[in-house]
């Protein structure tokens, strides 16, 4: 009888535990064989503010290190060229035409007197009903948080993220907003004089403390670098006495970009101290290219908000241990429209988005193959010059005029809407974009522009075709030449 007793106090054991078991599965649906994500968007770096990628200026050894241990990308793209665009692009997997977001506020931007078509309207934020990348991380069973510049909606929340601090609508950190008291928005002051850099990441920091045994989805948009440009004063002092190098000579900037890295490698401490490194795929790039009157990005052409190399081109690290060769490197053509993808077929999450225009990225990181397609861009607004020398825009008016753009191979064309302008680069020999090869080479010129119609028409592409009557022609060209003469 004792036998039989015992017998069936083990059976109510296992019928306890089972139940348990299903239970914690039900309530927590975290599955562990899936990989933590961290995704780090630093706001206007550009593609060469880094020591991996060719600075000689500028100090990051902590993310050299994170190069080492992962896949370098040298050819990796912004979805556009400024921060809006680009981020929903990222957020959203789909390229601009399909959510309307082409720019930061108006899109009639510049003396309306110099512009000669109405530019087509744009969209400030995703629409909320947009299923966004956190949004499908969730379904999957991730915690989101984000930590830092959102920029895409009003509310995070609605647009998959648990957990935001520091997240709105707002595109920068105000006047003299990196010191505290902050001014921005979901986020509490800490005491005067405290770094939003370091702010920002001690937060992200608390989160992998706290979700550790979950698995979650960490976004970490820094506000750095975008202006203003204002960095830790000890951190000034050290770049004061430093050798400025090819275009890289701003103190102030390279303290941000090292407060920034410290705080990346801060980051990543916490995750391998909590060993969660080897089940951790860590992405890290910029929103767009940097402002090339503060950072110059020789040799490309041009910066943030323009559609030449400078503005569009951007660094690009992935490090997945056991699934990414460490120290290794794609010369692909990538963008971060590939980022969605490449985590759905990752995570295979319970619903799936059903339309990207980015590509999965796996077979490129686990078996360091290339692939080759062509990339879009499409911008049919107006975008004033930041600096008239510095900027290397078409012309000295406008960082960029209506236009889109294709990458095909080496070769890439500019299409501009006002004139039907094309530009025809071989980037395999001119990375600066100094001879447009248009007229030498037309029939290649008319095969990329019927390629770019092509995918104008399939992706319902508005392009602006309304003559403004404000446009004064002898207006323009005194002011081109006034800037000419100086």
């Amino acid at each position: 009888m004792k036998h039989i007793k015992n017998h069936h106090i083990f059976i109510a054991l296992v019928l306890a535990t089972a139940f348990l078991s299903c239970k914690s599965s039900k309530d927590n649906p975290t599955n562990k064989s899936l990989p933590n994500i961290v995704l780090i968007n630093v706001d206007d770096l550009g593609w060469k503010d880094l020591g991996f990628m060719g600075s000689q200026y500028y100090e990051t050894p902590n993310l050299d290190i994170l190069a080492n241990e992962g896949m370098v990308f040298y050819n990796a793209y912004a979805g556009a060229t400024n921060c809006a665009p680009s981020r929903a692009c990222m957020l959203s997997g789909l390229n601009t035409p399909r959510h309307g977001v082409y720019t930061v506020s108006p899109s009639d931007r510049g003396n309306s007197k110099t512009r000669k078509l109405i530019p087509i309207e744009n969209t400030e934020h995703l629409n909320d009903t947009i299923y966004t990348l956190p949004k499908m991380l969730k379904s999957a069973g991730y915690i989101t948080g984000s930590f830092g510049k959102w920029h895409v909606g009003n509310d995070p929340a609605i647009q998959g993220i648990d957990v935001n601090i520091g997240g709105s609508s707002k595109g920068n950190p105000g006047k003299g907003g990196y010191f505290s008291p902050y001014k921005i928005d979901h986020i509490t002051n800490g005491p005067d004089g405290q770094y939003l850099t370091d702010r920002i990441a001690n937060e992200a920091i608390s989160f992998v403390e706290k979700y550790r045994d979950t698995t979650f989805f960490l976004y970490l948009p820094f506000y750095t670098v975008h202006t203003p440009i204002m960095g830790k004063e000890e951190l000034i002092g050290r770049f004061k006495n430093k050798k400025r190098s090819d275009g890289q000579n701003r103190p102030d900037y390279a303290a941000m970009v090292a407060s920034m890295d410290e705080n990346v490698g801060k980051l990543l401490e916490e995750i391998k101290k909590n060993g969660l490194e080897n089940n951790t795929l860590v992405i890290f790039t910029s929103d767009n290219g940097g402002i090339r009157a503060i950072s110059e990005q020789n040799p490309l052409r041009a910066g943030k908000g323009s559609y030449y190399e400078g503005g569009i081109r951007v660094p690009l690290v992935i490090k997945w241990p056991g699934k990414v060769e460490p120290n290794s490197s794609s010369m692909s053509r990538v963008s971060n429209l590939d980022f969605y993808p490449t985590l759905q077929e990752i995570v295979k999450p319970a619903k799936r988005a059903q339309v990207l225009d980015g590509i999965d990225l796996n077979p490129i990181l686990e078996a360091k193959t290339t692939t080759e397609r062509d990339l879009f861009f499409h911008f049919p607004i107006y975008l004033q010059d930041y600096s008239k020398v510095h900027d290397q825009g078409s012309d000295p008016l406008f960082r960029t005029r209506p236009g889109s753009v294709i990458i095909s191979g080496d070769w890439k064309l500019h299409e501009y809407f006002e004139d039907g302008r094309l530009e025809l680069y071989d980037l395999k020999s001119d990375l600066g974009e100094k001879n447009n090869l248009a007229e030498q080479h037309p029939e290649k010129a008319q095969e990329l522009l019927k390629n770019l119609k092509a995918w104008r028409t399939k992706n319902n592409a508005p392009v602006p075709t309304i003559k403004n009557p404000e446009y004064d022609a002898v207006f323009e060209q005194r002011i081109i030449q006034n800037v000419e003469r100086k």
